[in-house]
Formats: structure tokens, sequence, C-alpha cells
């Protein structure tokens, strides 16, 4: 157990040390060039063209406001299993379709919020949260012992799950 615990604080120093690097190099662009509104770097490489938050919190006021659910998708940019689910969610049109109709985030680093992680810090996992701001921890993934990790290959089921969080919010609110 005490390695576990070594080994999500290194790993949260390498997401920390990614972010603070990020933000040191963003602000010289600024400057420099005009950047539209929206800089694609909010997207991540998860689709360039969906509307992305910025933070949490933004998020949860969006989907408050919008009536719309919010998907949460955590990652790191070193992970290979976060670079291959990028990838194929990047590529799949119906998931990047269905993507619209929901508040949108991706983050590289853990929030305070403990919810967003009922069995565990791993990555990649997604998450769903409806208006009422509670997560939907009903909605999984395949694997019992990482509920919301996806593979490449269950691409289609996580469609199936964006579907569902639409539903689910249809027959509730």
């Amino acid at each position: 157990a005490m390695e576990k615990s070594y080994m999500s604080m290194f790993l949260l120093f390498i997401a920390i040390s990614c972010v603070l690097a990020k933000d040191a190099g963003k602000k010289d662009t600024k400057e420099t060039t005009a950047k539209p509104k929206l800089p694609q770097t909010l997207s991540r490489g998860w689709g360039d063209q969906l509307i992305w938050t910025q933070t949490y919190e933004e998020a949860l006021f969006r989907s408050k406001h919008s009536q719309k659910p919010l998907m949460i998708i955590h990652h790191l940019e070193e992970c290979p299993h976060s670079q291959a689910l990028k990838k194929v969610f990047a590529e799949h049109k119906d998931i990047q379709k269905l993507a619209e109709k929901f508040i949108l985030l991706n983050l590289v680093y853990e929030t305070t919020d403990k919810n967003l992680a009922p069995d565990g810090q791993y990555v990649p996992r997604i998450l769903f949260i409806d208006p009422s701001l509670t997560v939907r921890a009903d909605i999984t993934g395949r694997y019992s012992n990482r509920l919301y990790a996806y593979e490449p290959s269950d691409i289609s089921l996580l469609y199936s799950n964006m579907q569902k969080a639409l539903k689910l919010l249809k027959t509730e609110l």
C-alpha cells in the first residue's frame, strides 16, 4: 500500500509540473499572437472543434445553468492509455457529435472533489454529472476494478454511456 501512495504522489507531481510548465509557456504567446477566443489547448486534443470548459467550477456552473449534463475526462499527457483513448475519442464522429450536447471538461490534474474519484484517482477515467450536480456513479465502463476506465476497444460502450447520461437526464428532471 505504501508503494501505491508514493506512486500516486509521483504521478500527481508529474501532472502538477506539467500544468505549471504549460502556464509558463502560455504567457509569451498571448502578447505576440492574437489568439481566437477559445484556444485549442483547452481541448488537449479530445475534440478541437468542441467547446471545453477551463475549470471544474466553471463546468458545474455551466451544467447547472444550461441543464446539460457534464462529462469529465481525467487523463495525463504522458499516459499511453490516455493517449490511445484520446485518439479514438477524437476520431469517432458520432461521439464528437454527441459531445456537443454536454458541458465538457478534460483534466490533467485531480480536483479536491472526492466524488470525482469514487474508486480511485486513475487515468483515463470518465465521469458524468447531471445538472442537479449529482455525480452519475451508476454510469460505468466494463472493468470492475476501475469502474470509470475505458480502453480504445470500449469506445462504443462509452458512446452508449453518453447516450444514457442524456436519456436519464430527460426522465429524471
